[in-house]
């Protein structure tokens, strides 16, 4: 198997050092280079091109940001941000993420060279995650696949957090949830989705695999962008049509029910699918607090995260969707929910804003895709 060739672009030479040493010690990767901005990443990346560039954002002589979209428009690259957070860093790197990179790492001002130790799963899963992605939105397909045999570190299930239960029917009620959840590319393809919505879209909640100094970012830069409401999740917050709730980057999602109201729990846990918040706990809980009256949805993201959860929610009776292969950045969470049984429908990107709004039962759209079919 080819290994992932990574470079680095980080004005710390603690940080570049550390990295280097972290990141080779990882089967499957391999650092190539590193620079302390990118005017002299370019020069050392024209010997031999990276698969995945680890990029910080504040640079002297080109920031992260300019180097970034120039990188997009002339050689099209996976791109994880490793950034320092501040309030107004978490704005910029949302520009980042618009512009085309694949993850965030948050790394701190403090404790860095502990932290950069402690953090290599979770920077080399982005880093094997970002090696797949297809960057056909920017005008190139690189390496799609290369990480799906790779070796993966031992995960805790969604029982971590709640014990499964035996589902039984549920009254209906006229309240309709849409759960999603996606990774990496998922900002992208939530923006699609959600600056379609209508007011009248039902209720949605959704787990975006990113650092809790960011969620409330992207959050209110979705809301700036949508017709619907967009916010990070509160405790105990309502889900309403025309509402979608955002899980906070420190902690899971879960959906309860109270009579015909549904509302959400936050609540903090450990790494569930080494994720935190976890794609199978929102699932796992709108399958017992609302089965048949849930919609879920899983787009694209590296590895499989949600896929369980998505197999509970259709055996409660809700109506479960995967992203198609096409349209994913990286088709890895939907991929493996299909695999899994858990799909009744695969669809693309451009067809999700209105399974949202139909929110369908199982049953309605197996007849009428039924019907089409005849």
């Amino acid at each position: 198997m080819t290994p992932v060739k990574v470079f680095i672009v980080d004005d710390s030479a603690v940080v570049r050092q550390v990295l280097t040493e972290q990141l080779n010690a990882i089967a499957g990767i391999t650092v190539i280079g590193s620079a302390r901005d990118p005017i002299f990443a370019q020069k050392q990346m024209e010997k031999g091109w990276p698969d995945v560039i680890v990029l910080d954002i504040e640079m002297p002589r080109m920031d992260g940001i300019t180097f970034l979209r120039q990188l997009m428009r002339e050689h099209p690259t996976p791109v994880i941000i490793c950034s320092t957070l501040t309030e107004r860093g978490a704005e910029v790197t949302m520009q980042a993420m618009n512009a085309g990179a694949m993850d965030i790492i948050a790394k701190p001002k403090v404790g860095l060279r502990q932290f950069l130790e402690e953090s290599t799963t979770l920077l080399g899963d982005a880093i094997k995650g970002a090696s797949c992605a297809r960057l056909d939105h920017f005008g190139e397909t690189r390496r799609a696949g290369i990480a799906a045999t790779m070796p993966v570190t031992p995960k805790l299930s969604a029982e971590a957090i709640e014990t499964a239960r035996n589902f039984k029917p549920l009254m209906a009620t006229t309240d309709r949830i849409v759960a999603i959840g996606t990774s990496t590319g998922g900002t992208q393809a939530l923006e699609y989705v959600l600056t379609r919505l209508p007011r009248t879209a039902p209720g949605v909640v959704i787990v975006q695999h990113m650092p809790g100094q960011f969620t409330a970012a992207f959050a209110a830069r979705l809301n700036g962008l949508c017709e619907i409401e967009v916010r990070e999740a509160r405790n105990g917050d309502r889900v309403i049509a025309g509402l979608a709730l955002i899980a906070p980057g420190t902690d899971h999602l879960l959906l309860r029910r109270s009579g015909a109201q549904y509302r959400v729990e936050v609540k903090n846990g450990p790494l569930v699918s080494r994720h935190r918040p976890s794609v199978d706990v929102l699932f796992r809980s709108t399958a017992q607090s609302a089965g048949a009256n849930a919609v879920g949805i899983i787009m694209t993201g590296m590895g499989d995260d949600g896929a369980r959860g998505l197999l509970e929610m259709h055996d409660a009776g809700a109506f479960t969707v995967a992203q198609d292969e096409a349209t994913c950045i990286v088709y890895g969470m939907p991929k493996e929910a299909v695999k899994l049984g858990g799909v009744d429908a695969v669809i693309g990107l451009p067809q999700i804003p209105a399974i949202i709004m139909q929110a369908p039962s199982r049953q309605s759209y197996l007849r009428t895709s039924s019907e089409v079919k005849k």
